[in-house]
């Protein structure tokens, strides 16, 4: 009888375990954003370069010069995403506008917080961004 609860409180604890990684996993799921509004492939790959906090893929998609404003101000644009790529994501697109290159949703930076953003891109005849306009807006 000792062996057959012992045996039952083992299978409890695997499958408690089993369950908590299961619970993990779908935790991370739900954080994961849907890029299905994304209909500019170069614009899409940028969002998922930036959710991921890929620098290898997020650089090549920009021109060496690309420029930066944030809420109007130009910044450096090097110095800005080697800061912000894996502190900062969407957490929600909420609306995609001029032919996929206006994205609007929430976002969240580990330095300021959750608040609702726009990126509005700009690709030059080469298929590289040069220009992308970043900011706090209300909607």
């Amino acid at each position: 009888m000792k062996a057959l609860i012992c045996s039952l409180v083992g299978m409890l604890i695997s499958v408690t375990g089993y369950s908590q990684k299961v619970e993990k996993r779908s935790q991370h799921t739900q954080i994961a954003m849907n890029t299905d509004k994304l209909t500019n492939t170069i614009v899409r790959k940028a969002i998922e370069a930036l959710q991921a906090g890929d620098k290898m893929a997020w650089f090549p998609l920009f021109t060496e010069q690309a420029e930066l404003f944030d809420d109007g101000h130009s910044m450096n644009f090097k110095n800005f995403f080697e800061q912000a790529l894996g502190h900062e994501r969407f957490t929600s697109i909420d609306k995609v506008e001029n032919n996929g290159l206006d994205i609007y949703g929430k976002f969240h930076s580990d330095q300021w917080g959750d608040f609702k953003t726009y990126f509005k891109f700009r690709i030059n005849a080469d298929g590289k961004i040069n220009r992308l306009d970043i900011g706090q807006v209300q909607y």
